[in-house]
């Protein structure tokens, strides 16, 4: 294969996991396109944040915290947090010369020779002695499926589509979900709509008071505990409950988070519960969250019978060469800076104990 290049280290995926190890690859010696590449399918900078709904501003976004070596500062908060973080990101990989090489498909990681890993793509083959999937979860939104659901006849869109409250204007809604996403969905709709309905699996839990530095590890310490079991991981936005802030506060008051429970089927104008009851809709809109995108790493069979790949730390039980950042309790911006940090320093000893050097402290 002429186009087959060898590097000690792919990071498949640019977004704030991706970016955080290959800073950190950098930092402590490793020179990009000689010793380290970064991938990433996009066609620009900005991870994910790149394709958010211009009505999600800046200081709308909860929790973002900065890369490490290069605060956010200064943004606009009435800013779309698509147009600050790309900017942010843009001008991060330039900063550090991170050479990120985009848009750039990766179809498949597979075993290959000498102990190698390949990484195939659509701009050729890298054959690597360590990987880092920083890959996330916007690729593979997740639909559940319902009775009747292929006789709708109006539209069903997913949140990875959502393209603002105003396309909503005069039509019935009905939102699905329970999390930050579906509640704010239906915060930004109600002005336009002729009529909103919120479902949800389970009764939404709202949190009183600041989430504080305990409540967070416990959070991360139950999604971690699932990817240690190889189960499939649950976001940390999961098992953190919703904030009760003033907007929600509102929402609750004027009747717009009212909840009813999930619908039993769905018919071709609208959905329907066992009881009899029914609501008509124009719009069904999918607030049901997503799953990591992994799909390209199946050659490698990581997964566990429980249907998730079992991760210590960062590194893939299954494969002591691959390490997921940005996967279970690490899916949040300052889980992913730490895990950036955690598989560099993971992937140096094991580099340098197969090269029969002493392992760095």
């Amino acid at each position: 294969m002429n186009d087959m290049r060898e590097v000690e280290v792919v990071v498949i995926g640019a977004g704030q996991a991706g970016l955080a190890a290959a800073y950190h690859l950098r930092r402590t010696g490793f020179q990009p396109e000689r010793d380290f590449v970064v991938l990433d399918h996009s066609p620009g900078p900005g991870g994910a944040w790149q394709f958010r709904w211009a009505s999600l501003t800046y200081g709308k976004v909860h929790g973002m915290h900065a890369l490490p070596g290069r605060e956010l500062t200064g943004a606009d908060p009435a800013r779309p947090s698509s147009e600050v973080i790309t900017e942010y990101f843009t001008a991060y990989e330039h900063a550090f010369d991170l050479r990120v090489r985009r848009p750039v498909e990766v179809t498949a990681v597979r075993e290959g020779t000498g102990g190698r890993l390949l990484v195939e793509s659509s701009a050729g083959t890298w054959a690597t002695r360590t990987l880092v999937n920083a890959t996330g979860t916007w690729d593979r939104p997740f639909w559940p499926r319902y009775p009747g659901q292929e006789t709708f006849l109006g539209r069903q869109l997913h949140t990875a589509r959502y393209p603002g409250p105003e396309a909503f204007a005069g039509l019935r809604v009905v939102v699905v979900g329970g999390g930050a996403s579906g509640t704010q969905h239906l915060l930004e709709l109600a002005p336009y709509a002729a009529a909103t309905t919120w479902v949800t699996r389970r009764p939404p839990v709202f949190r009183e008071g600041p989430f504080d530095e305990e409540a967070g590890r416990a959070a991360v310490a139950l999604v971690e505990e699932r990817v240690r079991q190889g189960l499939p991981p649950k976001s940390v936005v999961s098992v953190t409950d919703l904030p009760l802030n003033d907007a929600i506060r509102q929402g609750l008051a004027d009747g717009v988070l009212d909840r009813l429970p999930m619908f039993d089927r769905i018919t071709p104008d609208g959905v329907e519960w066992k009881n009899g009851r029914r609501v008509p809709a124009d719009v069904i809109l999918w607030a049901t969250g997503f799953r990591p995108a992994v799909d390209h790493l199946a050659p490698l069979r990581l997964r566990e019978p429980g249907g998730g790949i079992r991760v210590e730390g960062t590194r893939a039980v299954a494969d002591p060469r691959v390490h997921l950042v940005g996967y279970g309790p690490s899916a949040s911006t300052i889980g992913a800076n730490r895990a950036g940090r955690a598989a560099v320093r993971d992937i140096r000893r094991l580099l340098t104990e197969r090269a029969g050097e002493p392992a760095a402290a």
